[in-house]
């Protein structure tokens, strides 16, 4: 007999669906990647564009360029669309309805639904506030049992923009292979270091995967460029996998990436710049305030500052209706008293976000 149905199963993302109908403002500051690039600004032509093309296992222009980039064998590189799907590739080969994951909290909503959807058993391991955010391979030894198959965590980390160092993941991997687990490393943010060689995770041990985009650090959404980089036989049973999901990408999407990435250090030069420059700003107005505290990365496009009192609901609503400014409420990070900004769009409209942003804060005080 066939079984029913698992209808508690999560269907949706409520961060998405609220990102999609509720985030846009004036003055967005919940944006978390980079202003979008316009194709006037990539140069390229229509010549070097098609509509369709081979529709094998990766279009290999662009499998040749993100190995060589992470210093990879083509056959570890899978391309997806954009880092959600890589996630959900990743993690629907990764583990089966039941096996036991460890999910960092607080945690993108998005990325642990999609565990859920998929039949995880799903335990969470604390990235505290106090400490940081940090990353704490003791706190995740608590929590690994002999059951757990997969370790999931950010890095940069989302919501806070935490940076987890290589030694501190080789010592999760090496809890991830005392019981036969893999870890999965989000690293879309991780891009925002604009190193020449990204660092990448993949690099530490096989009980590595790890996923990312041209999203974020590169106002690049639109191409939805993602990719996951995996040993070899995982890599092809993602390939696979992906026959009953995508099947074939936009041929002129992955034409489109290529010419990115062969331009890729101009355009990641123009958004270091940025970021330092927001990153700055948004220092200067958290140092105004008494009424806030915040862990503070030195790198990235996101911090995630905590009331000093309070929830931030009343706060994204006054922001929203009267003052024409977004953030991104803590809830959907299971963290009420916090919010996200984002520091990557246009420099006067972020100026002007962060006055408003006093203005509605000092209206609730």
């Amino acid at each position: 007999m066939t079984a029913a149905p698992d209808k508690t199963r999560v269907k949706s993302s409520e961060y998405m669906h609220w990102a999609k109908t509720r985030s846009q403002a004036r003055f967005n500051l919940a944006t978390s990647g980079l202003a979008n690039v316009k194709l006037a600004e990539l140069d390229v032509s229509l010549a070097e564009l098609e509509i369709s093309g081979e529709t094998g296992y990766g279009y290999q222009p662009l499998v040749n360029l993100l190995a060589d980039r992470f210093q990879v064998d083509n056959s570890s590189v899978v391309t997806a669309a954009g880092t959600s799907f890589a996630n959900h590739l990743a993690l629907a080969v990764l583990i089966n309805p039941g096996d036991e994951i460890l999910f960092e909290s607080p945690g993108y909503e998005p990325f642990l639904a999609t565990a859920e959807y998929l039949g995880a058993s799903i335990k969470r391991f604390e990235r505290r506030f106090e400490n940081g955010f940090a990353v704490s391979a003791a706190e995740i030894e608590r929590n690994l049992s002999p059951r757990t198959r997969l370790i999931v965590i950010t890095n940069f980390h989302n919501p806070s923009g935490v940076l987890t160092d290589n030694q501190t993941l080789k010592e999760v991997g090496e809890l991830a292979q005392r019981v036969n687990a893999r870890v999965l490393v989000d690293e879309v943010y991780l891009e925002m270091l604009f190193a020449e060689t990204p660092q990448t995770a993949f690099h530490l041990g096989d009980q590595f995967v790890v996923s990312g985009s041209l999203t974020k650090a590169y106002g690049l959404s639109g191409l939805r460029c993602g990719w996951i980089l995996a040993e070899p036989a995982l890599a092809e049973k993602m390939w696979r996998l992906n026959d009953l999901f995508a099947a074939t990408p936009v041929h002129a999407g992955e034409r489109l990436s290529v010419v990115a990435l062969k331009q890729l250090p101009a355009i990641a030069e123009r958004a270091r710049i940025r970021l330092d420059k927001h990153r700055h700003l948004l220092n200067q107005f958290l140092d105004s305030r008494e009424d806030l505290e915040a862990v503070r990365p030195q790198f990235g496009s996101i911090m995630f500052p905590r009331l000093q009192e309070g929830d931030a609901d009343r706060l994204c609503d006054l922001l929203r209706e009267k003052y024409e400014t977004s953030v991104v409420p803590g809830k959907f990070f299971e963290m009420p008293a916090h919010f996200r900004v984002g520091m990557g769009g246009d420099t006067e409209a972020f100026t002007e976000g962060l006055v408003r942003l006093g203005q509605a804060l000092d209206e609730l005080r």
